[in-house]
Parts: C-alpha cells; sequence; structure tokens
C-alpha cells in the first residue's frame, strides 16, 4: 500500500475507465478524490453517489460549453484538498480509450499543479503508468509503473505562464512514456513478454477440478451479462462487468444457497457462500491470463 502523504497530485493514463480510479485508490492508505467526466454527474440523486465516492466532475467542450465554467469550481474543490495534504487522482490524457498506448496530455493536470504552487502549497505530481494484461478477459494481470515526483523546483518559468504549462506537459508525458506500456493490439509476444507469470504446473494441477467447478458454476451469470453488454459498452466494458457482478453477486450466491437448502434441507447449504468464490478463485488463478 502506498503511504506517501500529501499534497499529491497523481497523473496517469487512463486505459479502463473508472476501474483506474479503484485501483489506485486501493493502493493508497489516504483517501483519494478522482476527477471524473462531468457528464457521468447527471441527476441530483446520481451526483450524491459519485460525490460520496470522493469523485469531482470535470467537463468538456463536447459536453456542453456552458459546463466548463462549473470546472472552476472542481478546481477550487481540489486546491482546498491540497491545502488539507490531501490527494487528487486525475487522469491526465483526459478520456478513456482501452489500448496499450499514452496519447497526447490535455492541460488539466499542469494548471492544477501551477495553481497549486502559485498557492505556495508543497503539492508534488507523481506520474503513474497503468496497464492492464487485457480489458475483456475476466480476470487480468496488472502493472503499475510509478515515476519520479515534479515538484515546483523543476519548473523556473513564471508559474502563470503557457510555457510553464508546456515545460509541465513535456517533463510529464516523457515520464508517462516509459511508464505506460507501448504495445499493438496484435503483438501477442509483447503482451506476453510484460504480463505472463508463469504458474508452476502442480499448482495448476491442484486447481484444475475447483477451477471447473467454478466455470460452471459461473457460466450463466457471467455470460449472461457479457452478451447483454459486449456491442453496447465499448471502452467501459470492464466497468460496467465488474460494477454489475459488485451488485448483483451476492443475490447470485444467496439464490444458489437457498436452492440447495431447500433441496437438501441441510444448513450446511449456506457454507456455499464461502466456497463458491474460492472456485471462482480457482479459476482466476487457473485460466489464461492474456487474450492470445
Amino acid at each position: 500500500m502506498l503511504k506517501k502523504a500529501g499534497p499529491l497530485l497523481i497523473a496517469a493514463n487512463h486505459p479502463n475507465s473508472f476501474l483506474d480510479a479503484i485501483i489506485v485508490a486501493t493502493i493508497i492508505k489516504k483517501p483519494v478524490y478522482s476527477l471524473a467526466r462531468g457528464d457521468a454527474f447527471k441527476g441530483k440523486l446520481i451526483s450524491k453517489i459519485l460525490s460520496s465516492c470522493n469523485m469531482l466532475p470535470v467537463y468538456r467542450i463536447s459536453e456542453g460549453a456552458e459546463n466548463l465554467g462549473n470546472n472552476y469550481s472542481t478546481f477550487e474543490s481540489c486546491n482546498t484538498i491540497f491545502k488539507k495534504n490531501g490527494i487528487v487522482l486525475i487522469f491526465s490524457e483526459g478520456r478513456c480509450i482501452n489500448e496499450w498506448h499514452l496519447r497526447p496530455l490535455k492541460k488539466g493536470t499542469a494548471r492544477l499543479a501551477l495553481a497549486a504552487w502559485q498557492e505556495n502549497y508543497p503539492l508534488e505530481v507523481l506520474p503513474l503508468g497503468i496497464n492492464y494484461s487485457s480489458f475483456r478477459l475476466f480476470g487480468k494481470n496488472l502493472v503499475l509503473n510509478f515515476g519520479k515526483l515534479i515538484t515546483k523546483e523543476d519548473l523556473s518559468a513564471d508559474f502563470s505562464s503557457g510555457k510553464a504549462v508546456n515545460k509541465f506537459n513535456e517533463n510529464l508525458q516523457s515520464q508517462l512514456k516509459d511508464l505506460v506500456f507501448e504495445i499493438d493490439n496484435s503483438d501477442k509476444e509483447n503482451l506476453k513478454k510484460h504480463f505472463y507469470i508463469d504458474q508452476p504446473f502442480i499448482k495448476k494441477i491442484g486447481l484444475f477440478i475447483p477451477a471447473v467447478l467454478g466455470y460452471l458454476i459461473h457460466f450463466p451469470l457471467y455470460y449472461t451479462i457479457h452478451f447483454l453488454i459486449k456491442n453496447i459498452a465499448n471502452d467501459h466494458y470492464d466497468s460496467i462487468m465488474i460494477g454489475s457482478l459488485f451488485f448483483i453477486y451476492p443475490f447470485f450466491l444467496l439464490a444458489i444457497s437457498f436452492v440447495v437448502f431447500f433441496i437438501t434441507h441441510n444448513y450446511f447449504s449456506f457454507f456455499l457462500l464461502l466456497v463458491i468464490p474460492l472456485t471462482a478463485l480457482s479459476l482466476l488463478h487457473f485460466k489464461k491470463q492474456i487474450p492470445l
């Protein structure tokens, strides 16, 4: 778990929707506030739910020029977080695309950092490369590459100038290029080189039966959701899949346990609430790790 004290701005690439923010939040001890696309905050209820998850809206011109003014409020909230030694996560590319590739950076990261430095906050910027072994397979290997902290001492230009924005982005882009894997979709050898973890043969033998059971038990649930979202989810497939399973899976386990109980009238049926997830874990360790 990363135990970095704030104020800290984590500047990351954005390959896999809200999973990126969830992963970063799980490895850092302190609360992490994430900047998210503004159109997700439609409606008071949704807005309250997202805000309760430490998410802050950022609006792009494509989401309506009338909403751009709301970004000032978000940036002010970030400054308040920095003032309290908090941590903010920003996706510097500005858009989520499922690919092993770093895209040109937007100016939002630089402006956030420069504004904090103008206020003399001791903000540090931590570059982060987030790399997934796949974007649609069940389970995935993940490589997080952290760069060198960027501080105000790294910029000699006036913090309010356009030159400062360009110099900051050049520094961040240079670091992220080394942290984000550059892999063509058809380059299976490179995928294997970066992500494959060799599993001992004896481990695979031991996991074979529970993995098969895990596949048979979870097949109906997983593939039902898969067929419902596969053509509409686009670059948000993983997030929708995991979000759906997060809410549905507990009811799925309860349903199986109750069916077995009514058939057997044995209270040991409810041990399935523990056993079934273990079969899924066995399948996770047994299955192929990269798309082939």
